[in-house]
């Protein structure tokens, strides 16, 4: 019997034998093909067939008409014995992962008991990865009215069913705000699907946007009334007094155990593990769950490469889930792959991520790192598996310091020095017993075969686990094939024998995607980077990834990803030094690194396509991930944030090194937007450098500014004014004039930050200039017009800052630049605000929170929140505004900007002072004013010390209050705010009162009136 091929049935029929498409024509054989197929491998009987092919009309000679149907459909499926005739119909023997209808139905069954499980991440990835099956409307091209009738709406409300359950694990997971578009698009291609308006309506809620919420409950009503003439069910009427009574069992779920999360996350255990029953009891005794002592439980797996390290250590982490409640973290460190180590402080900054650490909290140096990990890790209980070691030093700061956290490292050596240092164990894993390789073989063969020669190919084999699956999955693929005929053709007795014996038997493309997916600097791949680097379609790509995963010689650790065993990479790289040329190589390479970069700026466009960028030329060729959303955008890099960061240092050590500063470049938004700060750093380095041996001012211009633009980020105001000038220096010497206007205009704003606005006024200009003659760049105008907004708030010119803030919005809308637009509206509504146009104020802030949240700009969300809350105390709603600073807190806790921190615990006191509590309102002023101080925020620290004194007098202690307040006025004088000067002439009028001098509370008074006739601002 032939290749089976693939089926397709969810969309127009396809059928693909050898990996091309085989066209069925007519439209009785494609009725006839997919009524076999929906029941593969059983008897059809003809009255069925008759019915699918003619309904209540057949032929004259119905039975003779079939037969020669089948006739043909034989010679298009090219083997004559698939299909079977029998006394009572016929039979198509196919294996039922061959078709997607039956794909379809297991994935669905696993997702399910995923789900069931408490598995959501995995359920996660099962329902996307089955969903995706989908192509079309089920047997889209079959002419067949049963079909249509009874098994086409079956297929269909299985896949209604299949998203409802994956949007309600995605919301378990708390992805709420990216499940907003996905749900409007379901809504708006089925209406009439209540659940999928439920879903809408309780992701709207979660994403604290109740108003909108409530609006979905009125319009599905009107879809419902208009097209059924029914008033909305029971559950939807449910969801909606619940979010009318802010039922507290709407609220989204806490965060998930450690292991769900994506960093450190274990890989899926083996459905199919065998013996090690004596280690695996051994392992499990020394991670006992009673009491534990002082000292860290460290063990070490040894053993040859193939043995199945990995695969005990996975295996066993799984077994003892219920030991560790705090969660398990997982990382392949890669000692022995083709490429570096992973870095230590990045496998850090992962964990420190899943254990909650906001990006921009997690330190850059490596032992400050180390010292946060383990002192997160007290007190809980977790279990650390290290994968693929290769040395002591690798292992040592990622030790916790807690002994109820033990630590499982495998390794190819001993790693005498971790068992003389560190007290850890070692444990030797050995090849499989005989019986154990024959229970492998077995399992994955049937029981059919010789036992002899299944004897015979475990020997042959080592007894080692690689190369057993490996040679089975060979025998298997072989038709007729059998153990005793696979020995045979065994060229040597050498193990990897076996992985020789599977590459010589792939196909000619197959063999050419094995040899090229070896050039993947990270630690996986996709279905597009194999398309790319081996310069093929997608589908086809995809279709050999299944076929080198089923020959087990790739692994599929999770949906949509694929990866190698190291020493299957390095039997593949060998092979693509022996067999293909060194430009061969070198245009899979940059095939490779170009798909990175494509992709990366795909998803930069659609999550901000203000953000400047190094030009590049079009490149049509590149296969490009399926993204057209921002949600998906950010899902997709930081799916691949590893990855990225590999290429960027492989291009930088291996060339091409212009693909080191273009990837880092393309990431600077993603890595800023995150604050991922160890990558950013990291990248940005590697692109400097690369950028320098290269000699190209332009590439240095950028990667200097990357780095320029971290440090600011990380409050290092000094060094990023530094880094500055030097770029700014480079674009000048290239007369780059939009280099030099973009560089100016941040420079201008890190001014703005550390106070010496006069300084930050001037580059402001110069840059507005370079853009306003006839090589300016209008989009590059909105930014710089923005920024001089700002600067005009903050000194006191506030139809400046209407004018400048007005220009800026025209061309941010008109251009659809969504960043440029909601930070333009935020700072208009603090314009209107401060002007007591509190309505018109909340109108833009409203806006600006809208587009801020749909794009997932969380930095961006938080400032127009705390902007809200301000204005809400304006009104005298501090209720209100506690609330709003409460979801920005929310929203730096992912972010971590200190700026917009420091304001948000200024509103949250000020709120606290008018609602009377006075010591919580002294404590966050307190905790403000240290951390203005601590990043050298003057403004907000001006802010804080105007607070502060006004609850120290109301406390009682004007003393006090008199010498904050003369802080207070200083800073504003000196670094020239005066709105804010003219708040703290106020309160300190208020002091003098209180202190008994009348005549120095009428002069601040007076002073502090003038200011608010100067500016057009409304007395606070």
């Amino acid at each position: 019997m032939g290749s089976a091929g693939e089926f397709r049935l969810l969309g127009p029929m396809e059928v693909l034998r050898d990996d091309r498409v085989v066209p069925v024509r007519a439209g009785k054989h494609r009725a006839l093909l997919a009524c076999l197929l929906l029941r593969a491998n059983k008897v059809v009987p003809v009255a069925d067939l008759v019915e699918a092919l003619w309904g209540d009309s057949p032929p004259a000679r119905t039975r003779g008409t079939l037969q020669t149907y089948v006739m043909r459909l034989r010679q298009v499926l090219g083997d004559p014995t698939r299909i079977v005739t029998t006394p009572v119909g016929y039979r198509l023997s196919v294996p039922l992962d061959r078709i997607d209808v039956h794909l379809f139905t297991a994935g669905a069954t696993r997702a399910r008991e995923l789900a069931e499980a408490g598995d959501l991440t995995g359920a996660r990835d099962a329902y996307a990865e089955t969903i995706a099956l989908w192509r079309g409307p089920a047997l889209a091209d079959v002419p067949s009215e049963s079909l249509h009738r009874d098994e086409a709406p079956r297929l269909t409300e299985v896949l209604m069913l299949l998203h409802e359950q994956h949007v309600d694990v995605e919301l378990a997971l708390g992805n709420h705000e990216q499940l907003v578009s996905v749900l409007r698009g379901l809504t708006a291609d089925h209406p009439l699907r209540e659940r999928f308006w439920a879903q809408l309506m309780l992701a709207l809620y979660r994403s604290s946007r109740q108003a909108e919420a409530l609006e979905v409950f009125r319009r599905v009503g009107r879809v419902l009334d208009e097209q059924l003439g029914i008033d909305p069910g029971e559950d939807l009427r449910a969801v909606h007094q619940a979010i009318l009574t802010g039922d507290p069992q709407l609220a989204a779920p806490k965060a998930q155990p450690v292991d769900e999360q994506q960093p450190g996350r274990l890989p899926h255990d083996l459905a199919d593990f065998i013996g090690r029953q004596a280690l695996v009891a051994r392992l499990s005794g020394l991670f006992a769950e009673d009491e534990p002592g002082t000292a860290v439980p460290i063990v070490t797996l040894s053993g040859l490469p193939g043995v199945g390290k990995t695969s005990l250590a996975v295996h066993v982490a799984h077994r003892l889930r219920d030991r560790f409640p705090d969660g398990t973290l997982y990382v392949d460190l890669r000692g022995y792959g083709l490429g570096p180590p992973t870095a230590t402080v990045d496998v850090l900054a992962r964990f420190l991520r899943a254990l909650g650490v906001p990006s921009e909290q997690i330190p850059l140096d490596v032992e400050e790192s180390s010292t946060l990990f383990r002192s997160l890790l007290t007190g809980r209980r977790m279990l650390l598996v290290l994968d693929n070691a290769s040395a002591p030093d690798q292992v040592r700061p990622l030790l916790p310091g807690a002994a109820s956290c033990p630590v499982l490292v495998t390794s190819r050596d001993d790693l005498r020095g971790l068992i003389a240092m560190n007290g850890a164990r070692r444990m030797s894993v050995d090849v499989l017993e005989p019986a154990e390789s024959w229970e492998l073989l077995t399992a994955m063969l049937g029981g059919d075969e010789d036992r002899a020669a299944v004897e015979e190919l475990a020997r042959r084999c080592a007894h080692l686990p690689l190369a057993l699956r490996v040679a089975a999955a060979n025998v298997a693929s072989r038709p007729g094939g059998t153990v005793a005929g696979y020995l045979a053709e065994l060229p040597t007795d050498e193990p990897l024998a076996a992985v020789d014996l599977a590459y010589s038997a792939l196909t000619e493309d197959q063999q050419r995607l094995f040899r090229l997916l070896s050039l993947v600097p990270g630690t996986d791949f996709t279905a597009e980077a194999a398309a790319n680097v081996a310069d093929i379609e997608v589908p086809r790509a995809s279709t050999l990834l299944t076929q080198l995963t089923e020959a087990h010689l790739l692994l599929r650790p999770r949906a949509g990803r694929y990866q190698f065993h190291d020493q299957l990479m390095l039997f593949a790289a060998r092979r693509r030094a022996a067999q293909d040329g060194e430009r061969e190589q070198g245009d899979a390479r940059a095939r490779l690194l170009e798909f990175y970069v494509r992709s990366v700026d795909q998803c930069a466009m659609l999550l901000y396509p203000d953000l400047g960028r190094l030009p590049s030329e079009p490149a049509p060729w590149v296969r490009l991930p399926r993204v057209t959303s921002a949600a998906q955008a950010t899902r997709w890099l930081d799916g691949e944030r590893a990855n990225l960061s590999a290429a960027i240092r492989s291009a930088a050590d291996e060339g091409p090194v212009s693909m080191a500063w273009r990837l880092a470049d393309a990431m600077r938004g993603y890595l800023w937007i995150g604050k991922h700060v160890t990558e950013w750093l990291a990248t940005a380095k590697y692109g400097l450098h690369a950028a320098q041996e290269e000699g190209d001012q332009a590439a240095e211009a950028a990667m200097v500014g990357n780095l320029a633009l971290l440090h600011w980020k990380l409050g290092e105001l000094g060094t990023s004014e530094e880094l500055y000038g030097q770029a700014m220096a480079l674009h000048r010497a290239m007369g780059n004039k939009i280099g030099q206007a973009g560089t100016l205009n941040n420079l201008g704003l890190v001014l703005m930050e550390s106070g010496d606005l006069a300084a930050a006024r001037d580059a402001l200009h110069r840059s507005l200039d370079l853009m306003s003659g006839p090589d300016g760049v209008t989009t590059a105008r909105s930014t710089i017009l923005c920024t001089l907004g700002m600067l005009a708030i903050d000194t006191g010119h506030l139809d400046e800052a209407h004018h400048h803030l007005s220009e800026s919005l025209k061309i941010s809308s008109a251009h659809r630049l969504r960043g440029s637009e909601a930070t333009c509206r935020n700072f208009f509504g603090v314009v209107l605000r401060l002007r007591g146009e509190y309505e018109e104020a909340l109108e833009h802030l409203s806006i600006a929170l809208e587009i801020s949240q749909e794009a997932g700009f969380r930095e961006v969300t938080a400032r127009v929140l705390e902007s809200t809350a301000v204005t809400k105390v304006d009104q005298g709603d501090p209720h209100a505004a506690l609330a709003l600073a409460g979801r920005a807190l929310e929203e730096l806790r992912e972010s971590g900007d200190q700026q917009t921190t420091t304001n948000v615990l200024v509103v949250m006191a000020e709120s606290n002072r008018r609602l009377g509590r006075l010591r919580t309102a002294d404590e966050q002023f307190q905790q403000a004013l240290t951390k203005a101080n601590r990043i050298g925020y003057q403004p907000t620290a001006a802010r804080a010390l105007t607070g502060l004194a006004t609850t120290r007098r109301l406390m009682g202690v004007p003393a006090e209050a008199l010498d904050l307040c003369m802080r207070a006025v200083a800073i504003a004088v000196d670094i020239g705010l005066p709105v804010t000067e003219a708040a703290a002439r106020t309160e300190l009028a208020a002091v003098h009162l209180a202190l008994g001098d009348g005549g120095a509370a009428a002069e601040q008074s007076g002073l502090a009136a003038a200011i608010y006739r100067e500016t057009g601002a409304k007395p606070a």
